[in-house]
């Protein structure tokens, strides 16, 4: 549903499912685009199907599909690709995350609608992309992290390879196809024409690799995992204290300093072994012995107001429940409801792109019911 915000007005046809697609989509909703979500008569979109249910409805789905509206339409049938193309004439971006050729085969590949729509933009976010060796081939997140190398930089050193908590791989596709397309509505302003964006999830793998990439081509070592902590700055990552473990970050050299005298340690900042971020990094594991003597003296409720008090970044190591409690992330309305469902109220992640002018409601559309919508929108649109 539109809400004002700076894509207000911007119709979006949705014909994405589970992760990559649906997340690119939401952030549009979140940023004032209506998104009709095109999905399968009779299943919908797959996440429909995952678990946890509540009343009988995907908490994943609603999770990722809030401000949606749903139309079920067989684009193989004749009377709905009579109601698709009705949407079509009006949209203005249409996303899809099917493999490459998908939509080609039902004659709704970029090539047949840039010619009948010209200024639609289309996106589409695949596995490997439209080119390549692997174009053909399926993905799914675990897939791209463990080729895009993000699952031999996770876990511990000599640990299995680990995946990371959440499906980056997917979310990273889906920002990056939202960003190509605010750049394309940008381009079709000038031009008035629309483009394809044509977004990978192995791409964007290789992308957030952070330096990992340029460290290697740069030393010839390939980086492996360190654990919690990071590859090059220390001390950065988590410290036991006498009750658990909380992180800690001095980033430079006056960070450290103040650290150590913090720990009541001072001298430790002119160690040989210390005194450089290079040296920290290369003694890590002696540091890490240095620091953890000293914090292991004391619980973490004890050191984090102490650390705080003398500027030095420093977290508790949260669990999703203390997340949701902590002042900051409420603060910054990073939780909200989503109200009118089948679920009823349900608390979901808010919207972190805060625009100037523009209301961020503490209350949002629940996702839609399959179909929910299609009275309504042929209505509108006509097809029907």
């Amino acid at each position: 549903m539109a809400t004002g915000g700076p894509l207000d007005g911007l119709l979006v046809l949705d014909l994405t499912r589970v992760l990559a697609g649906p997340f690119c989509t939401l952030i549009l909703a979140d940023l004032g685009a209506r998104v009709i979500k095109v999905e399968m008569p009779g299943r919908g979109d797959d996440t429909r199907q995952f678990g946890p249910f509540v009343n009988g409805e995907s908490v994943y789905f609603a999770s990722l599909n809030r401000g949606k509206e749903s139309i079920a339409l067989d684009l193989d049938a004749a009377p709905d690709r009579v109601v698709f193309e009705t949407l079509l004439a009006r949209a203005d971006v249409l996303v899809e995350n099917f493999r490459p050729g998908t939509l080609d085969r039902k004659g709704y590949g970029w090539e047949k609608l840039s010619e009948r729509f010209p200024r639609l933009i289309y996106g589409e976010i695949s596995g490997f992309g439209r080119t390549g060796p692997y174009r053909e081939r399926p993905a799914y997140d675990i897939i791209v992290q463990a080729m895009g190398g993000l699952m031999s930089l996770t876990g511990e050193p000599g640990s299995p390879p680990h995946r990371t908590g959440t499906s980056i791989a997917d979310i990273s596709a889906g920002m990056f196809a939202t960003i190509g397309i605010c750049a394309a509505l940008q381009q079709r302003a000038r031009t008035g024409r629309g483009v394809l964006i044509d977004v990978a999830m192995l791409d964007c793998q290789v992308a957030i690799l952070e330096n990992a990439i340029a460290r290697y081509t740069a030393t010839g070592e390939v980086p492996g995992p360190t654990g919690g902590h990071h590859a090059l700055i220390a001390p950065f990552g988590p410290f036991a204290t006498a009750d658990g473990r909380i992180v800690l970050a001095a980033g430079n050299n006056t960070l450290f300093r103040g650290l150590c005298a913090a720990l009541g340690r001072p001298e430790m900042a002119d160690d040989p072994r210390f005194r450089e971020n290079e040296e920290r990094a290369k003694n890590r594991q002696d540091l890490a012995r240095e620091i953890e003597s000293v914090l292991r003296g004391a619980p973490g409720s004890t050191w984090l107001p102490l650390l705080e008090a003398a500027g030095i970044p420093v977290a508790a190591v949260n669990t999703i429940d203390r997340v949701v409690a902590d002042p900051q992330v409420r603060a910054r309305n990073m939780l909200v409801r989503t109200v009118g469902g089948a679920l009823g109220e349900l608390v979901t992640a808010g919207n972190p792109i805060k625009v100037s002018g523009v209301p961020d409601p503490a209350e949002r559309p629940a996702a839609p019911a399959l179909d929910r919508d299609r009275v309504r929108i042929i209505a509108e649109f006509g097809g029907g």
